[in-house]
């Protein structure tokens, strides 16, 4: 007798099938994306350089590489590109040159997943300012918030940029109300805010974008397993359950937290993981080797060109801990034939929660480095238990050690 996961399993494989046989990319290792029937990569191709380290002729070469190797999926978001602190930096810069990629045709629209995020609680945002597009920037630049009529502008905002007439996974970046991210992991009770857009009241807005055909499918990111919850209980009220698919969280070798309650519920609820800075935004590339190093490095690579960013990952600031993991990662790497960018790819990629119904974010900053990383799902670089094993003993020494309290 055949379950009926076992059936719903059939069926999804069956419409992948279907949904395949009519694109013109070859798409690499497709999979479901959660529960949905959006046939993505294994691969997905970040964008957060575009605009401020890539112009658009280097990210239209990236664009045709990473489709040329059949990765059809690409995540990118509103206030793209980052960081934040850099003099050109402008709000909705890297959608801008998405949209200018789609609309020159190089590829079938419907051949593409596009993927972008709204901004989360962001008082006086730059972010909220530019979806005023294209017009000039809002002045005073208002709050991003979750409630429904910045959804909704959002939602509209990114659609201009892009140059299409929908979106096919539109994600949270970030809660409304106060929660422990981007590297902190303890909740701080003086912190929460009571101000909080209801999650319901976002679920709303965005279940009226999907009637009205502008957004395909919701995904959450830098949530947390209560927020999970939360918008389960929300969505299966407003009758739109199937349409959560993703949870975009940091993932890699120096930040596992997702392996524990989130994993369970995720598993549960049949969300996908689109693990971000599996790198560790370079890091675990190599190419820091040594604190105060430049390794192979150049004057555009993200720790070299913004001395204050990301500090958790930074070889000039990171924790000792994080540094001595990292260099033990590398010998790992070097001991199985493997540069130390794919050990770190091949980990993730070894994960249930990407395997069964994710997908990996890598991005670059030039070609080289794309064609390296994504190289391991082209030629389909697998860890052996061994080296699983090896690296879970350097992860029990210290585990996610560049996160703080």
């Amino acid at each position: 007798m055949i379950s009926s996961s076992s059936l719903l399993g059939l069926s999804m494989l069956t419409a992948a099938a279907k949904a395949l046989s009519t694109t013109a990319i070859n798409v690499c290792n497709p999979r479901c994306l959660g529960k949905s029937d959006l046939i993505v990569s294994e691969s997905c191709l970040g964008t957060m350089t575009f605009g401020v380290q890539n112009n658009d002729e280097d990210a239209f070469q990236q664009l045709d590489y990473a489709i040329s190797t059949g990765c059809n999926f690409i995540d990118t978001a509103e206030l793209y590109p980052v960081p934040l602190t850099c003099p050109d930096y402008r709000a909705g810069a890297t959608e801008e040159i998405l949209g200018r990629y789609i609309a020159k045709e190089r590829v079938s629209r419907q051949d593409m997943v596009i993927a972008t995020k709204i901004a989360g609680y962001f008082p006086n945002s730059p972010v909220a300012a530019a979806r005023s597009y294209p017009n000039e920037p809002i002045s005073p630049p208002p709050d991003c918030r979750l409630d429904s009529s910045s959804v909704k502008n959002a939602v509209d905002a990114s659609l201009r940029r892009l140059q299409t007439d929908y979106i096919d996974l539109y994600q949270v970046h970030w809660p409304d109300r106060y929660v422990p991210a981007f590297g902190m992991t303890t909740f701080q009770h003086e912190q929460a805010r009571n101000d909080e857009v209801s999650i319901f009241e976002t679920a709303s807005a965005l279940k009226d974008m999907i009637d009205e055909g502008k957004i395909r499918y919701i995904g959450l990111s830098n949530e947390s397993t209560f927020g999970v919850c939360q918008w389960i209980n929300a969505c299966e009220q407003l009758g739109i359950r199937d349409k959560l698919a993703t949870i975009q969280n940091s993932y890699n070798l120096l930040d596992r937290r997702f392996d524990s309650e989130l994993a369970e519920a995720c598993h549960h609820y049949d969300i996908g993981l689109l693990p971000w800075s599996v790198l560790a935004g370079g890091l675990l590339s190599g190419k820091y080797n040594k604190r105060h190093s430049a390794g192979g490095s150049t004057p555009n690579s993200r720790f070299i060109r913004f001395g204050d960013y990301m500090k958790r990952w930074h070889p000039n600031f990171a924790a000792q801990t994080t540094l001595d993991a990292t260099e033990e990662y590398a010998k790992i790497a070097s001991d199985a034939g493997l540069t130390p960018s794919e050990l770190a790819i091949g980990f993730v990629r070894s994960r249930e929660f990407v395997k069964k119904n994710g997908s990996v974010i890598v991005g670059a900053t030039t070609m080289e480095q794309l064609k390296e990383n994504l190289a391991p799902f082209v030629n389909d670089v697998t860890l052996d238990e061994q080296v699983l094993a090896r690296i879970d003993e350097v992860h029990l020494k210290c585990k996610d050690p560049c996160c703080s309290l």
